[in-house]
């Protein structure tokens, strides 16, 4: 090379720069994920009241994968701890927040759907194969809570709540019985419906049955409102596809049913809608609900966050369709979220309005 001609070193330096930035892009960075480039391209605001809920350093995070539904997320608080179901391998996992280790906690689950824990720290659990919600004690017995109103066995309980009073709170869509893939088959003998356990005495009283399959549910913040994710169109055309309403008075009675949000959306210029599944709120008063089934996947499944006022505000897209939410971790900042054959978390600028 004449490097004494100034263009001729001019190219060569160029060309030698290329090389140099070339294996950046094409490089292989090792064993896992690729890098994340942030922020979070699939934590979206839809509107500016969303845009302080997300952490431009926090990534989605796939944390295990291999079950075949993977439902009803809870945070245990004393023990550090994030428990999901499994529900047709009728099995219980463990995730530890210490070192993300991963194990079976409990096997045979009943087929247990919905999680949660109460003020104590028990675990409370809704059984699609026994049809009944227990409660697991200190000394690992089980408690019966609910498998029978009016003398008829209860459908297949789905998810439950607790309110400050100890009340216990749970939706009964009958999942569980429509095949033998999540539970046992067997004939509906009640109404789908919202029913209350009494902490003190232990009485289940329906609270509600101005719904067509009541799935996830949720308080707001101050216990004044219960939401309810009503699925109900899997099976009936009419149902409309959307999360309800009440007032809860007295802590133990529900008033003014009226409908929060529809789960239409429009995507890529159609507009479709899916289903809300589990929900939980934040300390803000915001639904986040989990969504799916919709005509298209992609743009739609993940988590839909509604503002107190009804506004979708934000969504979190995942590539498979999300069946329920919870908020955990030390300072309940980061969402948990069951999605098909996988559980991912993301951690957002809010906190879990309740314990669970």
């Amino acid at each position: 090379m004449n490097s004494s001609n100034p263009a001729t070193r001019r190219s060569f330096l160029t060309t030698l720069g290329s090389l140099a930035a070339a294996p950046l892009f094409g490089r292989d960075f090792g064993p896992g994920a690729p890098p994340q480039r942030y922020p979070e391209p699939d934590v979206i605001a839809l509107d500016e009241l969303f845009k302080k809920y997300k952490i431009g350093s926090a990534p989605i995070q796939r944390l295990h994968t291999g079950m075949l539904w993977a439902e009803g997320p809870a945070w245990s608080g004393t023990g550090g701890y994030l428990m999901w179901s499994d529900i047709p391998n009728n099995v219980q996992h463990r995730w530890l927040a210490e070192d993300g280790h991963i194990s079976a906690m409990r096997k045979p689950a009943g087929n247990s759907n919905g999680n949660t824990f109460d003020a104590s720290g028990r675990q409370l659990s809704c059984e699609h194969g026994t049809r009944r919600v227990v409660r697991y004690e200190r000394d690992g017995s089980v408690t019966v809570l609910a498998e029978k109103f009016n003398g008829k066995p209860l459908n297949a309980p789905n998810d439950a709540v607790v309110h400050p009073d100890g009340g216990i709170w749970f939706t009964d869509p009958g999942y569980g019985i429509v095949g033998n893939y999540e539970g046992n088959k067997a004939e509906k003998e009640l109404k789908e419906a919202v029913y209350r356990i009494d902490a003190k005495d232990g009485a289940i009283a329906l609270v509600t049955d101005e719904i067509f399959k009541p799935n996830g549910l949720c308080f707001s913040p101050d216990y004044k409102k219960l939401y309810v994710a009503d699925t109900g169109g899997s099976h009936y055309p009419e149902a409309p596809k959307n999360i309800k309403a009440w007032d809860v008075a007295d802590g133990r009675k529900l008033a003014k049913g009226r409908e929060f949000v529809s789960m239409a959306l429009e995507v890529k210029g159609e507009k479709v809608a899916g289903f809300a599944d589990g929900i939980r709120c934040d300390t803000d008063g915001n639904v986040w609900a989990s969504a799916g089934w919709a005509e298209v996947g992609e743009g739609y499944d993940g988590v839909h966050i509604f503002s107190p006022a009804g506004q979708r505000i934000g969504q979190i897209l995942l590539p498979e369709v999300c069946s329920n939410v919870c908020f955990g971790g030390p300072k309940r900042n980061r969402l948990f979220m069951t999605a098909s054959q996988s559980l991912y978390s993301v951690y957002v600028e809010t906190q879990g309005a309740h314990w669970c």
